[in-house]
């Protein structure tokens, strides 16, 4: 885990009752309202990132004021998140492959070189990550329209996150929900609105554009670390982004939405019928990349003091040929 030093104790924001009203139906309606299959043409593998255009990137770099750079990843190691066993999902397991007890040894002195060097083990978003557009399915379809089976044991044909190497570049914006609500952290459950996005906007003085990287705080990951224990952070309850929201993505024509919980979308979610029924709009009828376990305490600490909350964003992947997610260390420079 990141150092965290709580200077007072967290104020929770309390959840509000649910309706868990979401229904095949409902999502069938919610995938026809807001289906972008072809908008891009049908060969399209990127989805939304086709909204940043250069000019938008350009205008991105002005805001780089102060030069100060903000990392949003957690570190990899076994210190992390995982500890449900959700979908298989473990913490990196970092292995020596030689070290300097080696070389001190004179082990490595038939080769004429003493050296360091290691290995790691983990699933691609077992910490901070992007979800692909290969990475949920909708019905036997995922985005564009392409076969569910052309993600197959070998990897994905289409849709994979190596399509979006040199796409991860823009305008991010963050909403600091709790701060917005007058709190440190929203509690599990707790079901962020429409409305709240747009007046937590307002209040930041900051507009929502087509192409932005929109990055909302919750401040689950910082409860987690302030009392030291990750609990069922990965895969567990969680407060997050209500269903409705699919509509407000769509609208707001963005390129990417990221978060700092584990899923994006409130948990328990607003189904009896469907895991993670906001996963199955977002990624592969609306086309979003999706970014998850996001630090941004620092980012908001300096966001709250000076008053701004838009800046350059830059969050490649790793370039994993077929793979449907990637482990990344985006940075928020201002």
């Amino acid at each position: 885990m990141p150092p965290y030093t709580a200077t007072k104790p967290m104020k929770m924001i309390p959840k509000s009752d649910l309706r868990r009203d979401v229904t095949l139906k409902t999502l069938e309606e919610m995938a026809a309202r807001t289906k972008n299959w072809g908008k891009w043409g049908p060969e399209d593998q990127v989805g939304t990132l086709n909204y940043v255009t250069p000019e938008d990137i350009v205008n991105a770099s002005r805001l780089v004021r102060k030069g100060r750079t903000f990392a949003l990843a957690l570190d990899f190691n076994s210190n992390g998140p995982q500890r449900t066993g959700w979908g298989g999902r473990f913490n990196p397991i970092h292995t020596m492959l030689a070290t300097g007890t080696d070389a001190v040894s004179g082990t490595q002195d038939a080769g004429k070189i003493r050296y360091a060097d290691d290995m790691v083990s983990m699933p691609l978003q077992c910490g901070t990550q992007w979800d692909a557009l290969g990475h949920i399915f909708y019905g036997d379809r995922m985005w564009n329209g392409y076969d569910a089976r052309l993600v197959d044991s070998t990897g994905a044909k289409k849709n994979a996150i190596h399509r979006t190497r040199d796409r991860m570049v823009g305008r991010g914006v963050l909403l600091d929900i709790p701060r917005f609500l007058g709190g440190d952290y929203l509690e599990d459950g707790y079901g962020i609105s429409n409305a709240e996005l747009d007046a937590c906007a307002k209040k930041q003085g900051v507009e929502i554009r087509r192409g932005d990287f929109v990055i909302v705080r919750t401040g689950q990951m910082e409860h987690c670390l302030e009392r030291g224990d990750w609990g069922t952070y990965a895969g567990g309850d969680a407060p997050g982004l209500r269903f409705e929201n699919c509509e407000w993505l769509h609208r707001k024509e963005i390129a990417a939405i990221c978060t700092d919980t584990w899923g994006c979308e409130v948990r328990p979610n607003e189904s009896e019928v469907a895991f993670q029924p906001w996963h199955w709009i977002v990624i592969p009828m609306i086309g979003i990349t999706m970014g998850e376990i996001f630090y941004l305490k620092d980012l908001a600490e300096d966001c709250a003091q000076d008053g701004v909350f838009e800046f350059f964003f830059c969050g490649p992947p790793l370039p994993i040929t077929g793979a449907v997610g990637s482990p990344i260390n985006p940075q928020a420079i201002k």
